[in-house]
């Protein structure tokens, strides 16, 4: 194999799996950055107490003490199940606060018990009743305070975080499939944000009227298909005015934003709309075989989409439009017809957004979806998607979500605040346009270095010159 062989493997790689890289570094990258002490958690926490207990003999009398948080909750429960199965004694378990422990103390006190081990995590064996629980109470004279021990762990792959990771991406990745679809035609689909509050409100209404909190789940359904069906009639509306009317995607989407959110304020009375109804929340809390609900729609989605682009007629049509409008028309595609579906599908695909938002905030409020659009078009173009059409990948849009999602949450994690999460993703939008650029040959590499080495200098520029004008925002 030649050295030529090698680069076009390489280049290969690189335009197939490139993205896949990045998430993985990114991921390695926030990994490192958030490595801290850690204690073991939940189940593991508990096998590692009962083995400390366990070291000093059969039937001990413990007391387990722990907060309310999932991974506390499953510690205790479990440690509780442990110690009866191995023989010893579990005289209370306290899910509370310092005054609750000391109320259990002299409970067991006055019972006439003796504690042998107090079984807790870190933070509570440092609560002042813990520490002078031997000295004040008797009934802990001799007992011996154990907890988890603790080792260093990156914050960024523990279990809550890459749940959350997974919560927050299934909505975003979802509106990425409509917007791939509108870009790959060389548009572009402003009003998604908008649409995820207009749904989000208007199916709250829905509920409300059918039954409220007592709906069954024949009447959240329709609630919830009227919603995503008046979400893709806005949609509609935006392919009509841009296919009828030639009104730019830009201009015509941009108004529909407007709209769906004027609508959303409008249905809602600048008020949340609650919805307490449990069968409701399943489609955005509930979980399958411990995979949340909402990923797994979002999983089916994108199957359906790769499908619909790689092996249908219609999929084609949408490639041929987004390379050559006119030669598209030529040829003998009905360009009208399928830039009108393409807009009505991601209209549902974000009213679909909104009633699973809605069902995971439990309600509908106006204000949903602030941004959204910016996050979805960013996971689109990071994902390998052209903004000047006819080139993109669904599966690259799912990786793009993803990488979102992580940025997002890495930056959570180090502490970093909203308004400089907001350039660094103005910036990653900014990084993939030039790199898409840079592909497709319309930028040398001397422009690309000098394009990156501006850019750089000016937020550097920016940032020491506002450091300057506003030290107090920046301590």
């Amino acid at each position: 194999m030649d050295k030529e062989e090698l680069q076009d493997i390489w280049k290969r790689l690189l335009a197939d799996y490139g993205m896949v890289l990045v998430l993985l570094a990114l991921i390695a990258f926030f990994s490192i950055m958030t490595i801290s002490e850690e204690e073991a958690k939940g189940k593991a926490a508990a096998t590692e107490l009962l083995t400390q207990i366990n070291g000093e003999g059969q039937e001990q009398s413990v007391l387990i003490l722990s907060n309310i948080g999932p991974d506390d909750l499953e510690m205790s429960a479990s440690l509780a199940e442990k110690l009866r199965m191995a023989g010893h004694e579990v005289l209370a378990i306290v899910n509370a606060d310092p005054p609750s422990v000391a109320r259990q103390l002299r409970q067991l006190q006055e019972e006439g018990k003796a504690i042998d081990f107090i079984a807790t995590t870190k933070n509570i064996a440092h609560w002042g009743v813990i520490q002078k629980a031997s000295a004040k109470y008797s009934v802990a004279a001799e007992a011996s305070i154990i907890q988890p021990s603790s080792g260093k762990f990156p914050r960024f792959l523990k279990r809550d975080n890459l749940r959350n990771i997974a919560d927050r991406i299934s909505v975003i990745a979802i509106l990425a499939i409509g917007m791939t679809l509108v870009i790959i035609t060389a548009g572009i689909d402003l009003s998604v944000g908008s649409l995820i509050a207009l749904a989000a409100v208007s199916v709250s209404l829905f509920i409300q009227q059918m039954g409220a909190d007592a709906a069954g789940g024949g009447a959240l359904f329709m609630a919830s298909v009227m919603a995503i069906l008046l979400c893709g009639l806005m949609g509609f509306f935006s392919g009509a005015l841009s296919t009828t009317f030639k009104i730019t995607p830009f201009i015509a989407t941009l108004a529909m934003m407007m709209i769906a959110r004027g609508l959303a304020y409008k249905f809602s009375n600048v008020t949340t709309i609650p919805v307490n109804n449990e069968a409701f929340a399943v489609l955005g809390k509930g979980r399958f075989a411990g995979v949340p609900v909402s990923v797994i729609i979002m999983s089916l989605l994108y199957a359906g989409a790769w499908f619909l682009m790689h092996w249908t007629t219609f999929g084609r049509r949408i490639y041929a439009i987004g390379g050559n409008l006119e030669a598209a028309r030529l040829s003998g595609v009905p360009v009208n017809k399928v830039l009108l579906w393409v807009y009505t599908i991601c209209g549902l695909l974000a009213g679909l957004g909104g009633v699973i938002t809605a069902s995971n905030l439990a309600g509908g409020a106006a204000t949903y979806g602030d941004y959204y659009e910016l996050y979805t078009i960013a996971a689109v173009v990071v994902g390998g998607t052209s903004l000047m059409g006819g080139q993109g990948k669904i599966m690259g849009t799912l990786i793009g979500a993803f990488i979102i999602a992580v940025i997002q949450s890495g930056m959570n994690q180090l502490g970093i605040e909203s308004n400089t999460q907001k350039i660094v993703f103005g910036l990653v939008i900014i990084g993939a346009i030039v790199s898409d650029k840079y592909k497709r040959k319309e930028i040398t590499t001397s422009q690309l270095l000098f394009l990156l080495v501006g850019i750089g200098s000016a937020a550097l520029a920016v940032y020491f010159f506002l450091q300057s004008i506003y030290p107090e925002n920046f301590s």
